[in-house]
Order: C-alpha cells, then structure tokens, then sequence
C-alpha cells in the first residue's frame, strides 16, 4: 500500500534502555525524564508490565505496583526517547541543508566559523604598490604617503586610486606583515634632516621608524610591522619631515609599501 505524508525514517530510529539493579522496594530513579508511564516499556523477569497499572512514570520517578526482589531482572526502554535523539543517517546532509555563509561550491571548503573559504590560500590578501612620482612632504607636517600604482593585489583589498590604503575584506580577519620602503631626498647636503615614517592603523599612529642626521643627500628608510587586524580595519603609511634647511622629497625610485598575511 502506498503510504500518504512524509516517509517515516525508522532506518535511524534509536531506543534508549536503562537496566535495574533490583532490591525489596517499589521506587527506581530513571536515567531519562519522561512525562508519563506510556512514554517507556518496562519489563520485569522479561515480562512486560502494564502502563499505568503494573508502574506509573514521572520526570525520573519510577513507582511500582509491587515491590520487586532482589533476584529480579529488570529493564526499561524510553519510547519518546527516540523522537528526541533522531540523527540523520550518513550522507543525507549536502550544501542545500548548510547555513554556511560564502560560495558553496568545489573550490571552496567549510570553515569553523560557519563560513566556505577557498581551499589552497589562492585568495588569501598579499599586495604591493608603488610611487607615480615624487612627493614633497611639508616641514614639520606628518603627511599620507601616496603609493598610487600597485605592483600586485590578490584580493583587491589595496586602494591606489583614492584613499591609498588597505582595507582588511570580508572573511580574511588575522595577522598581517606590513612592510614600507622609502626613498627620501634632501636639496641641501648640509643640512640637517629628521625623517619619520609611520603606520597609521584607522587613523592613528601605530608603528614607527625615523631617522636623524645631515650630511647626505639620500635617506633610506625601512619599517616593518605585524598587525592583527579585524574585517574594515585599514593600514596607511604617513611621513613627516624636520629639516634645517631646503626641502625633502619622497622619491619614487626604490620606494614601496606591501603586506601579505600570515596567520588567520
């Protein structure tokens, strides 16, 4: 006979039995909760008692009719313990019955955190950028440092174009290396020159290398960092500049600022 509805899936239905250690009274204390006595079957001596009349069943309570002796096998089995405990069988979850964010798909793998990542850390965010051209910072003025052309940008996270930053994108969270080169030029040999180069992490100073001196036309200047940064947080390189005499340029030549990440 056909059957009407939902097909019932008793394939990985599952019962819960609890067995007795049986002495001279009428009280037991169930592993399970349950409502009522119909919600277990109990057997005595491999006999099955009665619901309601032989026991009655409450949260874990168990009263018996008789008392039972000490040489008597006893066990129960939860019947709406079954409904609480349904597993689905192997190989009945797929992608459609996931509540995973991201693309679902055979690039892609199932995360922690309830998200599908690229598999093979192909995404993961690593760029470099460059100077168009030089760039004279005021005295005594910490200025945003344009590196506007990019080298490479994995994951589009680098902004050349406006703000020349870049912004950690959605799902990639974690640790990042930063590093900046700068080439500096002072139009006075003699004079003497303080240069700074900073990371700015959301605006703010985070990060920091300078250099004091005179004498030398070219000024070179590393800095290196590792933040650990949330999805939106956005890193800039900014410079200032003190000198006695003439001015400072930034030079494009050997000048740049990238970062890879290293850890989720």
């Amino acid at each position: 006979m056909p059957f009407i509805g939902n097909q019932p899936a008793l394939s990985y239905t599952s019962f819960a039995k609890q067995d007795f250690t049986t002495s001279a009274t009428t009280s037991y204390t169930l592993d399970n909760p349950v409502a009522n006595a119909n919600e277990l079957a109990l057997f005595i001596n491999f006999v099955r008692q009665e619901p309601t009349t032989a026991y009655t069943a409450s949260g874990t309570s168990l009263t018996l009719t008789s008392a039972t002796s000490a040489s008597d096998d006893m066990y129960c089995v939860f019947l709406g313990k079954a409904v609480q405990t349904v597993n689905p069988p192997n190989g009945s979850v797929g992608l459609s019955q996931l509540s995973a964010t991201g693309t679902k798909d055979a690039t892609t793998f199932l995360r922690g955190d309830n998200t599908f990542a690229s598999a093979g850390g192909t995404m993961t965010p690593a760029f470099e950028a460059s100077m168009s051209a030089q760039q004279s910072p005021t005295d005594d003025v910490i200025t945003k440092v344009d590196f506007d052309t990019e080298v490479f940008d994995t994951a589009g996270a680098y902004d050349h174009i406006t703000n020349q930053r870049f912004t950690v994108p959605s799902g990639q969270a974690g640790k990042y290396f930063f590093y900046c080169y700068s080439t500096l030029g002072s139009s006075n040999s003699n004079a003497l020159v303080d240069v700074k180069l900073f990371f700015y992490k959301n605006g703010s100073a985070s990060g920091k290398r300078s250099l004091y001196g005179g004498g030398d036309t070219a000024i070179h200047l590393s800095l290196t960092n590792v933040f650990d940064l949330s999805v939106g947080d956005y890193i800039e390189v900014y410079a200032g500049v003190n000198i006695s005499s003439g001015t400072v340029e930034i030079r494009q030549t050997d000048s740049s600022f990238g970062a890879y990440k290293i850890i989720e």
